[in-house]
Parts: C-alpha cells; structure tokens; sequence
C-alpha cells in the first residue's frame, strides 16, 4: 500500500493533483489508516498514468471519468466518445499539417542561415505571419464556419 506522497512520487504527479482526482471521482483511496492517512493500491499508479496519457492525447477530465467509469464494456455513450475524439483528433492532426506547411514555406523563404527575410515595402508583418495568415483565410473549415454565420445574419 502507498501513501498519497509515495503515490504521487511514482506517478510523477502532486499530492494536489490525486487530491483534485479523488475529488472529481476519477481516483480513490483503497483504504485509510487508523489514523486517517489514504492509502493506495499499485492499480492507483497505472490509473493515474492512464489519466495523464489521455489528458496529453485531448480527453478531457469528464471524458477520463467517463471512459473509466464504462471500461471495460462497450457502451454507447462510450462509442460516440470515441467517434468524437477520432473526429477532433483527425481534424487537429489536419490543422498541425497545415501549420507545418506554412512553417516550412516560412523556413524554407529564411534561407539556411535561418536569416529572417524582410518584408515587403509597405508590409510591416514578417513572411512567418504572412504565411499562417494565408493558411487561416484558406482553411475550408474556418470558410464553412463564416459563411454559416453570414447566412444567420441574413434571415436575423
């Protein structure tokens, strides 16, 4: 059995941090000392792992506790999670092409020496700027949204 501090020293978190999970459900205590110290099992440990690993790959903490809370059955809130999650990882993964692609034009107009290039007479703006600023008014997603909004306005 571990103490909360010996907890959170092999999860690499704070003893603040298991504090807030057990407070939001998404850990607990096995047991408490007679002298009212929590105690936890080494599942605690993967559990917490298991915690962080999710909130780096965008699951949010209600979506930990939900998929915890269903695992390991196959339910179907779990299943249009997990569609929701497939879809904003696909569409984060095409904003980070997107803006690796305008980093490399950026870099790539920088020459080797990583030199800035300056810009244009009349264009106080570096070629970093411009590039993800052509990125923004390309993007298909960014156009779908603005032209819905416009088409509310209108019947407003």
């Amino acid at each position: 059995m571990l103490t909360i501090g010996k907890l959170a020293k092999q999860a690499r978190v704070t003893t603040d941090t298991i504090r807030f999970y057990e407070r939001v459900g998404l850990i607990a205590a096995a047991s408490k000392t007679t002298s009212g110290y929590r105690l936890y099992t080494d599942e605690a440990v993967k559990r917490l792992g298991f915690i962080r690993h999710a909130q780096r790959c965008g699951f949010s903490l209600p979506e930990i506790r939900e998929l915890l809370q269903n695992s390991p059955t196959k339910t179907p809130e779990c299943y249009a999670l997990a569609v929701r999650k497939k879809t904003d990882i696909d569409q984060t993964i095409g904003v980070l092409r997107a803006m690796s692609a305008a980093l490399s034009t950026f870099i790539g107009e920088s020459g080797l020496n990583g030199a800035m290039s300056t810009a244009a007479p009349g264009r106080p703006e570096s070629s970093l700027v411009t590039a993800l600023a052509a990125h923004v008014e390309s993007d298909p997603e960014r156009k779908l949204a603005t032209e819905h909004a416009r088409a509310r306005q209108s019947y407003a």
